[in-house]
């Protein structure tokens, strides 16, 4: 690997991120607390029969959370159905009812797992008009619940959250969705395919009339990154020539992927008040993202060495991969520029403790905010009980109610990952899914449920998951853990808005600067080893250590 070319992509992109980090982080502050509406949402408000000034409480917010989703699967999983009849289908008949239940899913909970070969699959109308729209909603849900929490937070005896509706509606149009046409932009300059047509090849035998599918690609691969979704445009995803084309599109997706995310700490330090807050949880996930960036281009590195060839990018190399694999799984992304499969059964193991570790460096756009300030929470509570008083979180006591929330919050998709990765391979039929032998075979149906569960999308792929039993699965895995952790996130939001703010006092345990950004990083990556442990062992561990 060439280490100067590792260092010069990763310090384009720390500056880069730096830069905006403020700007952006002021204008998404200012987005969620303005007063006014723009023309457009007005009209979407009464076409939807929204009223705007409604203040929802969490009960009410997550309701509409929850209807809103269950709709998006509905109309995701009828259309698939119905392709055969919709306009730009390029020939194509229905999705398969057990495929088209799983994407329904997958998309709607900002997962993008796909279980289907994109450009063999689905037309130009189900891609454009069904799949990029909901990269816009589910990403903006995300959003929605952060900013949510953060209302919460920083308010005082009251009921109210917001409002759902206005939020989502706020971040698809005041922020996707221009951010999006601009990157759109760029990546066809690039060199990222965006047409309605297929783009006719010769071959390498010199045999002519070969096509090449083509499509509304750069539109699609703008959102994807930028929402953090991931699903590709074709099968393989980034790696694609017509998804990413050269090493200046692969380090501009890898910008968009980490834009918004790293943007929210410096929102929601403007939004509680106090600018050191949002620092402090920046601190926490650049340390995060560099170590791990680091590790695995080592990893990846020490792999070439010894042969890797078989799904490795070979047009960029060892360092502009490692970069691109340790921010789609360090966020819900899921989007690929290599094969995960191919890589070294280290490397493959570290993208797994980076979606064990709760997706939070920086995480998803707004789910790793959540994340991340859940798990300042524990480590609040820990620091108040090392000094014997009742932990307290910017002015809101932590009591046994918001704890069990918060312990909840933490154990709910672990439990999802290693339940539903114990009763595959209990079962033979589920099991063979994953036709490979021994702790590479245990991987992949690990890494499969780990990826579900924590919404990220991106996969070992030596496991085909079409089929009904590991289909469904999976879909029940990407819903529960999309959905169980927003319910208990609405909870905790709810009560803490309810509690009177209480001053500050010699007691009190600070929640910015230097030390409780190590306490902070300490507890989440203690938690997360200690859970997945065990199935690491069994797995890529053992794996590594074989070879």
């Amino acid at each position: 690997m060439n280490v100067l070319s590792f260092a010069t992509q990763v310090g384009i992109l720390l500056v880069l991120l730096a830069v905006l980090h403020q700007p952006l982080g002021a204008y998404l502050a200012r987005t969620f607390t303005s007063h006014r509406d723009l023309a457009a949402e007005r009209g979407f408000y009464r076409l939807a029969g929204v009223d705007p000034t409604a203040d929802q409480r969490w009960t009410i917010y997550l309701r509409s959370v929850i209807a809103f989703t269950i709709v998006s699967i509905l109309a995701l999983y009828l259309l698939q159905r119905l392709q055969g009849i919709l306009p730009f289908n390029q020939g194509m008949a229905g999705v398969d009812p057990w495929v088209a239940m799983n994407t329904a899913v997958s998309f709607a909970t900002n997962t993008n797992w796909q279980t289907y070969a994109p450009e063999a699959t689905l037309g130009f109308g189900v891609q454009m008009l069904l799949l990029a729209v909901q990269n816009f909603l589910s990403a903006a849900v995300g959003i929605a619940v952060a900013v949510a929490l953060i209302r919460g937070i920083t308010r005082s005896q009251t009921s109210g959250l917001g409002n759902f509706w206005v939020d989502m509606t706020r971040t698809v149009l005041r922020v996707l969705l221009p951010i999006s046409v601009v990157g759109a932009v760029l990546l066809v300059v690039g060199g990222v395919v965006q047409n309605f047509s297929g783009t006719p090849i010769t071959t390498i035998a010199g045999q002519l009339g070969q096509t090449v599918p083509g499509g509304p690609v750069a539109s699609q691969e703008a959102i994807k990154l930028l929402g953090t979704n991931g699903g590709g445009y074709f099968n393989a995803n980034s790696a694609h020539p017509f998804e990413n084309p050269n090493a200046f599109t692969s380090l501009f997706e890898v910008f968009l992927i980490l834009l918004i995310p790293s943007a929210l700490p410096a929102a929601y330090g403007r939004m509680v008040g106090d600018k050191r807050q949002g620092y402090t949880v920046l601190t926490v996930m650049a340390a995060f993202w560099l170590i791990s960036t680091t590790l695995m281009a080592w990893a990846t590195a020490a792999g070439a060495g010894v042969g890797l060839g078989e799904g490795f990018e070979q047009r960029l190399g060892v360092a502009p991969s490692s970069i691109f694999a340790t921010a789609t799984t360090l966020t819900s992304t899921g989007a690929v520029n290599v094969a995960h499969d191919s890589l070294p059964p280290l490397a493959g193991g570290l993208l797994m403790l980076n979606m064990m570790t709760g997706e939070v460096a920086p995480g998803g756009v707004g789910s790793g905010l959540y994340g991340m300030l859940v798990l300042a929470i524990i480590t609040v509570f820990i620091a108040g009980l090392m000094v014997g008083r009742t932990p307290e979180f910017l002015g809101k006591k932590i009591g046994a109610k918001e704890m069990k929330l918060v312990a909840l919050y933490i154990l709910v998709t672990p439990a999802l990952v290693l339940a539903g990765t114990a009763v595959t391979v209990a079962i033979p039929d589920l099991a063979a899914a994953a036709p490979a032998a021994g702790p590479h075979g245990f991987s992949e149906i690990l890494y499969a449920f780990t990826s579900a569960a924590n919404n990220n999308g991106s996969a070992f792929g030596g496991i085909t998951s079409s089929g009904p039993g590991l289909a469904t699965l999976l879909a029940l895995a990407m819903l529960l853990g999309r959905m169980l952790p927003i319910v208990l996130v609405l909870a905790l939001a709810g009560s803490l808005a309810q509690q009177r703010k209480i001053p500050v006092t010699a007691g009190t345990v600070h929640t910015h600067g230097p030390l409780f950004a190590t306490m902070l990083g300490g507890v989440s990556l203690i938690l997360t080893a200690l859970t997945y442990f065990p199935a690491l062992a069994l797995g890529p561990a053992a794996e590594g250590l074989v070879k």
